[in-house]
């Protein structure tokens, strides 16, 4: 028996799919491709900025971009002001080039090289020192300016974290700020806290502020805190996702692949978005006290956040044609123009588990003998090569010329792993908006 979970209802999505402007897409590039909603990257980072404004809360919200490499989101960022997170020359470079300006910049990952340093110095932008030696990499850079930095905190709760500077480094990283004098500015810290849950990040921000308090004392202006990304996105429905890991096991999957809970991104978050946002400023740091949002405003600190996924909700679907069909005892397996390179969690021996829809080709009636449960396999030649190793209960039998839509991929899914193997093409990325009074969809190749 085939085990659905289906992704929530997207209005805007449904009309896409039934306009017939995929089918055209897919024939006039010749294979698959990413559709990108850059209107629903507008909504998910306003609605960020009403929480920060609702809480009475001073922030400043910058997108991760290696959620994903288009340049249509960091467009957006540029026309609304926000920030963008970069952690490579390259993603530094892409913000400059489509119109970030430096100073709305925060330079993360670990061990930046030195070329990446002296770029972010010299371009005013803020840095996430993650180490003692990278803070004297920057001090000795001599650019001429200020090095804007953040102090990373090592997550005492998550002590194998690789990231961070622990208790006895974050005081010699103070020290070592407050005898720089002009040459840096030490405008407070950061953390890279791993998970979705609420509290923790609470608490470890109530920490910062209290850092933020401390270092002041070093003449040191530590007046904001980065609590970074990890806000949950909610692909799918609370009943269908408490019964499809209820009921899942080896026998729903190609090949009898076994996986368990923990395997598996959570799916359904109750808390998610700019609502996880909302929660972690209304909680209290170490459950005493007044809430995180007061206390940063009794402080004068102001609260940076990192958000990737959660601002690509809904902002963009990956479309594949089938190529073919073939049938196994009890299911099918479905080949599609693509490779599980295009769906990343296959890649972290996960799953992508939104249920993709079946677009019947022009002219190919909807219903086609009842439903069909269906893996969907990749078109190269590993035999591990699966967009979805779970048996999908398809409405009809996919047939040549069909169209996969997996929904909701523009968050770390559509171009993470993306290689081009096999001399296959990567799928392009089509920029979908509609005009204000059309309803008409207009698109675009991004650049």
């Amino acid at each position: 028996m085939a085990l659905t979970l289906p992704a929530h209802p997207d209005p805007l999505a449904e009309r896409l799919h039934t306009s017939g402007l995929l089918q055209e897409l897919a024939h006039g590039l010749g294979g698959g491709f990413h559709y990108l909603l850059p209107e629903r990257f507008d909504a998910n980072l306003a609605a960020f900025r009403t929480a920060l404004a609702d809480a009475d809360v001073e922030g400043r919200v910058y997108y991760a971009k290696k959620a994903n490499k288009a340049a249509a989101f960091i467009d957006r960022c540029a026309a609304s002001g926000a920030g963008v997170d970069v952690a490579s020359p390259g993603e530094l470079r892409e913000a400059l080039g489509h119109g970030v300006r430096g100073e709305d910049l925060v330079v993360t990952g670990p061990a930046k090289a030195q070329a990446l340093l002296r770029v972010a110095v010299q371009q005013g932008a803020l840095i996430s020192v993650d180490a003692l030696d990278e803070l004297d990499r920057l001090l000795a850079l001599g650019t001429g300016r200020p090095a804007r930095v953040l102090l990373r905190r090592h997550p005492p709760a998550q002590p194998r974290s690789r990231f961070g500077l622990d208790d006895a480094q974050l005081h010699e990283a103070l020290t070592r700020c407050a005898a720089a004098g002009d040459a840096v500015r030490m405008e407070g810290f950061s953390f890279h806290l791993s998970g979705y849950d609420v509290q923790p990040r609470t608490d470890l921000a109530g920490e910062l502020v209290g850092l933020c308090l401390k270092a002041r004392v070093l003449g040191l202006q530590a007046d904001r805190i980065s609590i970074g990304g990890g806000f949950a996105v909610d692909y799918v429905p609370a009943d269908a996702w408490t019964a499809f890991l209820a009921e899942q096991g080896p026998g729903h999957y190609h090949g009898e692949k076994a996986f368990t809970a923990a395997d598996f991104y959570p799916y359904h978050s109750p808390v998610a978005g700019p609502a996880a946002l909302r929660a972690v400023l209304a909680a209290r740091p170490g459950g005493e006290g007044t809430s995180l949002a007061e206390q940063l405003r009794q402080a004068g600190v102001m609260l940076l956040l990192e958000p990737g996924r959660a601002l690509l909700d809904r902002a963009g679907s990956s479309v594949f044609r089938v190529q073919g069909v073939k049938d196994r005892e009890g299911y099918g397996i479905v080949t599609v123009d693509g490779t599980s390179l295009s769906l990343s969690e296959q890649w972290f021996d996960s799953e992508y588990l939104p249920e993709p829809r079946l677009l019947p080709a022009p002219g190919r009636p909807a219903g086609d003998g009842g439903p069909f449960p269906a893996c969907v396999g990749g078109a190269s030649c590993l035999d591990s090569d699966l967009l979805t190793w779970r048996k999908i209960p398809f409405p009809a039998r996919p047939h040549a010329g069909d169209l996969i839509v997996y929904p909701n991929t523009a968050g770390y899914q559509m171009d993470s792993n993306e290689s081009p193997f096999h001399e296959l093409p990567l799928p392009p990325k089509v920029v979908i908006d509609h005009p204000d009074g059309s309803h008409r969809p207009r698109w675009r190749l991004d650049r």
